[in-house]
C-alpha cells in the first residue's frame, strides 16, 4: 500500500517536476533495451509472469487498445511506466511463446515490444522480482502483469 501512495503522490506532484525528471534522465525513462531484448517467464507469488532478462516485471496497460501505446500520449505516464524498447527482434526465453512477440512503433521512431498484442511496460521504481505494482490504477487504467498465454495476471 505504501508504494501505491508514493506513486499517486508522484503523479500529482510531478506536474512541472515530471518534465524536469524526464530531462534530467535524458528524456523519458526506458525499461531495459538492447539489440535483442529478451523476455523470460519467472515464478512469483502471483504465478508465472513475463519479466525482462534482469527479472523486472513487465506490464500491460488496460487503457491501451489494439496494441497501441496510449501511455506515451498521457502527460508523465512514461516517466513512471516506461515502454519496453528494443532495437532488434525480441527474443523469447524459456516458457515465452515466440509467436506472441512483436513490436510497435512509438513516437520518435523507437520500437516497443508487444506480447499477445499488448504493448509492454516496466515500472521506473521497481527492483528485480518485485510484483507490488501489479494491479495499480494510474493514468486512466490498470497495470497488470502477463502470463505465458498473454493474459492479465492480477
Amino acid at each position: 500500500m505504501k508504494r501505491i501512495c508514493i506513486l499517486l503522490v508522484g503523479v500529482f506532484v510531478s506536474g512541472a517536476g515530471g518534465a524536469a525528471l524526464a530531462s534530467a534522465r535524458g528524456g523519458a525513462p526506458r525499461a531495459r533495451a538492447s539489440a535483442a531484448t529478451k523476455l523470460e517467464l519467472r515464478h512469483t507469488k502471483l504465478g508465472s509472469i513475463l519479466t525482462t532478462s534482469a527479472g523486472l516485471t513487465l506490464y500491460l496497460f488496460t487503457h491501451d487498445h489494439g496494441g497501441e501505446d496510449s501511455c506515451v500520449k498521457i502527460h508523465d505516464c512514461a516517466t513512471f511506466w516506461p515502454p519496453l524498447r528494443t532495437s532488434g527482434t525480441p527474443v523469447a526465453g524459456p516458457g515465452v511463446k515466440a509467436s506472441l512477440l512483436g513490436t510497435v512503433e512509438i513516437p520518435g521512431g523507437a520500437r516497443q515490444v508487444t506480447y499477445a498484442g499488448h504493448a509492454l511496460y516496466g515500472y521506473s521504481g521497481e527492483t528485480p522480482g518485485e510484483t507490488g505494482y501489479v494491479g495499480v490504477s494510474a493514468f486512466g487504467g490498470a497495470w497488470e502483469a502477463l502470463n505465458a498465454s498473454g493474459h492479465a495476471v492480477k
